[in-house]
């Protein structure tokens, strides 16, 4: 008898519990992309020209297709052709010397040769 009334005693804790996290939960999710929306809205207009080619030096390199890059993959270093750039993703994909396959890599893994 003990034990099921421990039973139903902890099982309406575990209830409990989760109600109240779930409500805390939205209210702290909600409340999170109104504070942080604005805060990065303001530094990021101001620091967005400076950021960008800090953040990515190999798209001040300017890549086009049919450049001779070297790539870094699985850490080292192979010869190839650069075959397009995509500058949103942050990706070029390129032509390894002596593979078949084209291979789509960062570009912070691309350098002019």
């Amino acid at each position: 008898m003990t034990m099921k009334i421990f039973a139903v005693a902890l099982l309406a804790l575990a209830l409990t519990a989760c109600e109240s996290s779930t409500e805390n939960g939205n209210n702290s999710n909600e409340n999170k992309p109104a504070t942080t929306s604005p805060a990065p809205a303001t530094p990021a207009a101001n620091s967005s020209p400076a950021a960008t080619p800090a953040s990515s030096p190999a798209a001040s390199m300017q890549l086009k297709a049919g450049d001779k890059v070297k790539v870094t993959l699985n850490g080292s270093s192979n010869e190839a052709t650069v075959v397009s750039v995509d500058e949103k993703a942050g990706k070029a994909t390129v032509k390894i010397q002596g593979q078949k396959e084209d291979k789509t890599v960062a570009l912070s893994a691309v350098s002019k040769q």
